[in-house]
């Protein structure tokens, strides 16, 4: 058997039987992504905490009812969750700053896989990059789409709502640099832990179209607070179910990447055209 062959049989295998339903089961995962709006969105942290912790709790009993892996799995995104609400997440530049983030950001997803894999042995958390799978001609003309809808909606949503000055303007090439890699960072960060973390680990125990709806709920939530204001949520959030889709169709942590990461060079572009009008001079608004 080869690798591939066995990341794939990973992947397809984590999912619990299917179990009843019921408001009790819904619960834990409702109060997973309801904390993450209180923590990110809102930032209460007490509060957010306490409805993050309640949300363990009670999917802990439903854990041990059904003797499933319902309470580790909603444990292990929870622990991710509050990692990232003990640093500020903002879009400072700093080296300070993007350090102390950036460390938070590994600890998020790298601490809930350590425990998947070596604690709890069950491989829940995978990352797909090689899968040996090619992108068919609909994900290249979606790719090519993408483009489109970033160069379309970006700039008119940064600038006409003044969303962009949540950013550092910058001109320098340093400045530029930590800008390009700060961006690109949290896109493949995003991925990373709402997607192949949060998403897989809900998908165990709900239906794809459920476990989708609340991991972009969080998703939306951490980027409100990241500096998507006024009305950027009508923008991300249809992004986070289409990438939470796109995941579960193709089983692809490249791809999804790949779509991240094209939208986040337009961003990156608009984000410098903002505050330097000459720079770019390539979008309508």
């Amino acid at each position: 058997m080869t690798a591939t062959t066995r990341t794939t049989t990973a992947t397809t295998a984590a999912p619990d039987p299917a179990r009843p339903g019921g408001a009790l089961r819904l619960l834990p995962s409702v109060l997973l992504a309801a904390s993450g709006v209180l923590l990110f969105a809102f930032q209460v942290r007490p509060e957010g905490w306490a409805v993050l912790v309640a949300g363990v709790v009670v999917a802990a009993l439903v854990g041990r009812r059904e003797r499933s892996s319902y309470g580790r799995d909603h444990l292990l995104a929870a622990t991710g969750l509050c990692m990232m609400s003990l640093v500020p997440v903002t879009t400072d530049i700093s080296w300070a700053h993007m350090t102390t983030m950036g460390a938070a950001m590994v600890a998020a997803v790298g601490v809930p896989y350590a425990l998947s894999r070596w604690a709890f042995r069950d491989h829940a958390i995978m990352f797909p990059v090689a899968t040996g799978r090619r992108w068919n001609r609909f994900e290249w003309w979606w790719l090519a789409a993408v483009v489109v809808l970033g160069w379309t909606a970006l700039p008119f949503y940064l600038i006409t709502s003044g969303v962009y000055e949540n950013w550092p303007a910058a001109r320098t090439p340093d400045e530029l640099f930590r800008l390009f890699l700060g961006t690109n960072a949290l896109g493949i960060w995003d991925e990373l832990f709402f997607i192949c973390t949060v998403f897989t680990l809900l998908r165990r125990h709900h239906p794809v179209w459920l476990a989708n709806l609340l991991q972009a709920v969080l998703f939306t939530a951490f980027l409100y607070e990241l500096g998507f204001r006024e009305w950027g949520p009508l923008l991300v959030f249809p992004f986070a179910l289409i990438q939470g889709l796109t995941f579960a169709v193709t089983r692809s942590l490249s791809y999804v990447v790949a779509v991240h990461l094209t939208f986040d060079a337009i961003l990156f572009m608009v984000l410098v055209h903002a505050h330097t009008r000459e720079w770019f001079p390539l979008f309508l608004y």
